[in-house]
């Protein structure tokens, strides 16, 4: 039998196929929210084949076995916000004048790389110079090593507003930023922008519908989009099968952008009572990256790290976005799983599981917020979140039981993705 199999495999036979036994001393169900013992997982090429009580021998020689006994098994996880072309630093500001196209792409693929083995095997990109686009192409191309992305390519804002490129330039440098450099002013604009990121290769709509933190502007909250303009970029986008993610810290321009129709709510920090109901009642999602508020909040007190416009910013909203998760979390608002990694170091994304569960999630929700919930919002309900029968084999181990230790998501130890396994400890 062996000599055939490899006489077999020598002159290019390709009936036999490979099969993969994962042997699961614990497998976190995420769908009805239990955590199983004893399970076997079969996977042929990038897809689950079988999931199984007990531990299966494999049926041909070709197949191998993992031994994940005394591991935790999950499905990869999702981040729903992180910016794959950064990483800050005290020079971040300056590398706008100092990096070329080129380094920032090469910068991307070891923050790419980083994310995938901490265990996100899918992310959404919610913002860079356009960069990420190629990203994700070279990433499914098989060329970098990388988590699935899903970009918006370039953020779409308003002039002066927190995303606007020109921030912070001396005037000769600033110009005027249109549409295709994602800054808009008015219906028609919007409405082209949104056009413009399709045309480029986006996959969702990122609009900054208030001022932000780290962006080189007076104001971190100020509404910065009329409503009328959030409707139009809403309306195109789902015209061209788009999702649409809001960054958001001020109340009055969170209330906009949901009731001007977009997907999910970015960082919602300062989220009054009455948005939360306006979100429940409009079925809008919020992501609160509660890691990065705290992150920016402990940066902002290192001298010179960030701009003088930017520490007084940091050190009001930072600390705020934990307390307002909480909130909306027991008020019943739906909540996925996004860190902002990009404003805090790639590949520490597992912290926000932990931050979530110590003011009152459950840590089986906290999981379904970055498998399940996550893999909705992104049409991907019947490939990812899961580890069930014809899903995409992206299947994670960690040591511990994570409804147990949840910090444990913080040292993932077995990577697969798409039935490629890239990390092994």
């Amino acid at each position: 039998m062996k000599k055939l199999f490899y006489f077999l495999l020598f002159i290019g036979y390709t009936a036999i196929s490979q099969n993969t036994y994962m042997h699961c001393g614990k497998l976190v169900d995420t769908k009805n929210g239990n955590v199983l013992t004893n399970q076997t997982i079969v996977v042929s090429e990038n897809k689950i084949l079988l999931v199984e009580n007990g531990f299966l021998q494999p049926e041909n020689e070709a197949d191998i076995i993992i031994d994940l006994k005394d591991k935790t098994v999950l499905p990869g996880l999702i981040d729903m916000h992180v910016h794959l072309e950064q990483e800050s630093n005290p020079k971040k500001y300056l590398e706008r004048f100092t990096d070329n196209e080129a380094d920032v792409a090469f910068k991307s693929t070891v923050f790419a790389k980083a994310t995938l083995m901490a265990g996100f095997t899918t992310v959404r990109d919610l913002g860079g110079s356009g960069v990420n686009i190629s990203l994700r192409n070279a990433i499914n191309r098989g060329d970098v090593i990388g988590p699935r992305i899903f970009t918006a390519g370039k953020s779409i804002a308003t002039t002066g507003g927190h995303a606007d490129p020109t921030n912070g330039m001396k005037k000769e440098l600033m110009g005027d930023p249109g549409p295709k450099e994602g800054v808009v002013n008015g219906i028609e604009d919007a409405r082209k922008a949104v056009r413009q990121r399709y045309k480029d290769g986006a996959d969702v709509i990122k609009i900054t519908a208030t001022g932000g933190v780290l962006s080189v502007a007076k104001s971190g909250q100020n509404p910065q989009f009329t409503l009328e303009e959030i409707e139009e970029i809403c309306k195109t986008a789902k015209d061209y099968g788009m999702t649409i993610a809001a960054h958001a810290h001020g109340d009055e321009g969170m209330k906009r952008a949901v009731i001007g129709g977009v997907t999910t709510i970015e960082h919602g920090t300062l989220m009054s009572d009455e948005t939360m109901e306006l979100m429940k009642k409009h079925g809008t999602y919020y992501v609160p990256t509660i890691t990065a508020g705290k992150e920016v909040a402990e940066k902002a007190k290192i001298k010179g790290f960030y701009p003088e416009l930017v520490v007084p910013k940091a050190l009001e909203i930072g600390p705020k976005i934990q307390e307002t998760f909480a909130k909306a979390y027991k008020k019943g608002v739906k909540i996925a799983f996004g860190t902002d990694a990009g404003v805090f170091k790639h590949g520490e994304n597992g912290k926000e599981f932990g931050y979530m569960v110590e003011v009152g999630m459950p840590a089986m929700e906290a999981i379904q917020t970055a498998t399940i919930i996550s893999a909705k919002i992104l049409n991907a309900e019947n490939e990812l979140g899961e580890i069930k029968v014809g899903f995409i084999a992206d299947i994670i181990a960690v040591n511990d039981n994570p409804i147990e230790n949840i910090k444990t998501l913080e040292d993932v130890i077995f990577v697969m993705k798409e039935g490629v396994v890239y990390k092994r400890n």
